[in-house]
């Protein structure tokens, strides 16, 4: 499988990076161990999108359209999470008013965003 994929920086969150690969796990972690030029200066990364093609050649149009301007408009509309929060840190807490005590924040993991898969 050859993967068209769109990662989001934890820390800085208007970054964004899309690229193409065949293991996808293994591509987030390099990203996410700075052996990427233009990746390291935004590490952590974190997935927003990716979409699986049976063929290569399909794979890299799609990239290089999501590349261009049309592609990235496209991709902000359709494809990346608009109201995107970085994943809290341990130090941080949400005042539960029912209760009347802090509780660890937990951040709601059932949405991954859309997957397509070609």
């Amino acid at each position: 499988m050859f993967c068209v994929y769109i990662i989001r920086s934890v820390n800085q969150p208007d970054q964004t990076y899309i690229g193409f690969t065949r293991d996808i796990k293994q591509r987030l972690l390099t990203h996410n161990q700075n052996r990427g030029p233009h990746t390291a200066k935004f590490s952590p990364w974190r997935i927003e999108f990716y979409c699986a093609f049976k063929q290569e050649d399909k794979a890299l149009a799609f990239e290089r359209h999501l590349k261009s301007h049309s592609g990235k408009a496209f991709a902000s509309k359709r494809l990346l999470q608009t109201n995107f929060r970085p994943e809290p840190r341990p130090a941080d807490f949400r005042l539960d008013f029912h209760r009347h005590e802090l509780e660890p924040y937990v951040p709601d993991t059932t949405n991954y965003g859309p997957r397509l898969f070609v």
